[in-house]
């Protein structure tokens, strides 16, 4: 299983992590956190150190109820950081999380590698033309609504099932239109309850009759810090243990604030896979 980022093919049989870069004012765990152009470069210095295989920039924050920003302003946050970046390690595979196709074109020009997409499409129906113009690899995940109505939208019949066919009908899309490297997000905290979460990742592996690689982002999110109990702040060691899950359910990238564990994980499950 592998997908090409800018002529450079990425194995995916062994699992890869993905570290995250907010350069939002708001995002849940580390909103502010990296504005100035130093504080940009000591981190993606340090998640590349780790072992990050790709580093994930989003200026626009999902959280649930997250405010509006503008086109215009999404593109200021992060056209910036990926020249950056790229000035920098000019070798990064960069991953700009977005659902405007306008954003995504611009970072695509600018020296990105995927888009990831919280919206698959939904959003803005220009996105699937610009990935198909770029043949960028595509991250689709699972959502309803967008972030300020997804709580508001968790009634499945069956939620598993709904989003099988939700993938599959996306998958025909995209491949419609002649884009080759996809990847599932099932979309964790995203227009599902806590219990949904957990019965997502409990049945992550049937993911894996799209026979497309899945990538898994439960990093410090509430699903672990509500039901221990704690905050995003304390959620690491539920973070490693739901990474670990869903490493044994599939995922083939973890999308992660903490590469260094991740890491830990992908080499204590390949560990046990060689006996």
């Amino acid at each position: 299983m592998q997908i090409n980022c800018k002529g450079q093919l990425i194995d995916l049989s062994i699992p890869k992590v993905m570290g995250i870069l907010n350069v939002t004012p708001n995002s849940f765990f580390d909103g502010g956190k990296y504005k100035k152009e130093s504080e940009i470069i000591l981190q993606v210095e340090k998640m590349l150190s780790e072992g990050a295989t790709f580093v994930d920039i989003g200026a626009y924050s999902s959280k649930p109820s997250a405010e509006f920003i503008s086109e215009q302003e999404e593109i200021d946050r992060i056209i910036p950081s990926i020249e950056v970046i790229l000035k920098h390690f000019p070798e990064t595979l960069l991953s700009i999380d977005t659902f405007r196709a306008e954003v995504a074109k611009a970072s695509i020009e600018s020296g990105a590698a995927i888009i990831n997409d919280i919206a698959a499409g939904e959003l803005d129906e220009k996105m699937f033309d610009v990935i198909a113009k770029y043949n960028v690899p595509y991250i689709m995940m699972h959502m309803r609504g967008n972030p300020q109505t997804m709580q508001s939208l968790t009634q499945y019949e069956d939620v598993i099932k709904e989003m099988l066919f939700y993938f599959s009908e996306k998958v025909k899309k995209a491949r419609s239109l002649g884009i080759n490297d996809l990847i599932l997000d099932p979309g964790f905290g995203f227009a599902k309850t806590t219990d949904q979460n957990y019965e997502v990742l409990q049945k992550m592996e049937l993911f894996s009759l799209l026979e497309l690689p899945v990538l898994a982002g439960v990093s410090r999110k509430s699903m672990i810090y509500k039901t221990l109990n704690n905050t995003a702040q304390e959620a690491l060691n539920g973070t490693t243990v739901l990474n670990t899950i869903a490493l044994t359910k599939g995922a083939k990238i973890l999308r992660v604030h903490d590469v260094k564990e991740a890491m830990e994980c992908v080499a204590l499950i390949e560990k046990i896979a060689l006996k």
